[in-house]
């Protein structure tokens, strides 16, 4: 795996860490600039918004530049928001640095997922983005406690300076790596605009969404699921989330080796230990030696479908795979948006945390139940090339 693919997961792990921190920050951050804490929560919903909107515009924004220079741009954009976000005083400016940050984080990832593939060959789709979403697994397991640490101790403020000072040596590595110019192939918008018209993209979009669902409806309130169901302590909420994090590097890294060579059964697989974790927690919540694993079993095989996911969008988008890659990233910005707001909706109608469980459970069914269509539209796909492939031979031999 060339280097430049390991650096690529760096910048993702900077820019992932800023994805996740607020988490840990809300409390530091309401106080210091008078806010209450809902109002506070919604620079993490600012954030996902300019996600889901953000891949897309910039993809097609950008589709003629070269790659490296979009990367770096992006890089240079995102370490500003958050410079200007630690000096500032005001509430309204750190949400628009939010969105504007994830914005072009979206943009990032859009472009440095076809770099990635681009770089590693065909061959080793999947492995290359196990290794760049493994730079948000990574931001689980440290970026997230070390964010919330220096919040603890410096403030929130100097959460937002290492941010940027990471995202700045990131830039540094992708001048070193990536070569300037532009790739051999260049993108034509016609040509990626009609291959958005292929169902194959739109179900694997769907698999995305659900499957990112099923796990964000679990993980945002573990926390809570943690001290008021399970019974454990406060101190025991980082163990958790850290052991959560290590299974979702271990199922992301396992996935990535495999899913290359059997992408549909490495999903299923995937997806069902999804579906049995959640029902375990929905039944065991209250009992921590059983909730504990089926948490951690969660993380495992939640994030164990996203190599699947990833090279199964490119090997559909084919020659085309700039927007596709864009629209898999809103994709799972809809699945980061949806789940939480089922689980908040059950929670809000007293149904308690298992509820979170059975949602979770609910969304990996109807992932699995893509599957098969997926399937489907393969083969039919291939036969329909197969049946031009004949058309083209035979007209060739007739002349």
């Amino acid at each position: 795996m060339p280097r430049a693919v390991y650096l690529l997961g760096l910048a993702i792990f900077a820019q992932g860490t800023s994805e996740l921190m607020l988490a840990g920050l809300l409390p530091e951050i309401a106080s210091d600039l008078d806010v209450s804490i809902p109002a506070a929560g919604l620079l993490i919903s600012a954030f996902a918004v300019g996600m889901l909107v953000g891949a897309p515009i910039l993809a097609v924004t950008t589709l003629r530049w070269s790659r490296r220079a979009a990367m770096l741009s992006f890089l240079t954009i995102f370490a500003l928001t958050h410079v200007a976000g630690a000096l500032t005083t005001s509430y309204g400016v750190l949400l628009a640095t939010r969105v504007a940050g994830a914005f072009v984080y979206a943009g990032f990832w859009a472009v440095a997922s076809v770099t990635a593939i681009e770089l590693a060959g065909p061959e080793a789709r999947a492995k290359a983005m196990s290794i760049l979403a493994g730079g948000l697994t990574v931001a689980t397991i440290i970026g997230l406690p070390a964010g919330t640490l220096l919040g603890q101790h410096l403030g929130w403020r100097s959460a937002f300076w290492a941010v940027a000072l990471l995202s700045t040596l990131s830039m540094a590595g992708i001048m070193a790596t990536i070569p300037r110019g532009r790739s051999e192939s260049v993108p034509q918008l016609r040509l990626e605009l009609r291959n958005m018209a292929n169902p194959q993209l739109w179900l694997a979009y769907a698999t995305t969404a659900l499957s990112t669902g099923a796990i964000l409806v679990i993980f945002s309130y573990l926390a809570p699921l943690l001290t008021e169901t399970t019974g454990l302590s406060d101190g025991w909420v980082p163990l958790v989330l850290a052991l959560y994090g290590v299974g979702a590097l271990i199922g992301i890294t396992i996935s990535g080796r495999n899913a290359d060579r059997r992408p549909f059964s490495t999903l299923a697989l995937s997806l069902t230990g999804v579906i049995v974790a959640a029902v375990v927690l929905a039944l065991t919540t209250g009992i921590p030696w059983l909730a504990v694993p089926a948490i951690i079993a969660v993380g495992t095989f939640g994030f164990a479908s996203n190599p699947a996911v990833n090279s199964r969008v490119f090997s559909v988008a084919g020659s085309a795979p700039t927007l596709a890659a864009a629209f898999n990233i809103s994709a799972f910005n809809v699945g980061i948006t949806v789940g939480p707001w089922l689980g908040g909706l059950a929670l809000d109608a007293g149904a308690g945390y298992p509820s979170v469980g059975w949602i979770g459970a609910g969304l990996g069914v109807l992932a699995v139940g893509t599957i098969p269509l997926a399937i489907r539209a393969a083969r039919s796909g291939d036969v329909r090339e197969r049946e031009l492939d004949d058309r083209l031979v035979g007209r060739a031999s007739g002349s």
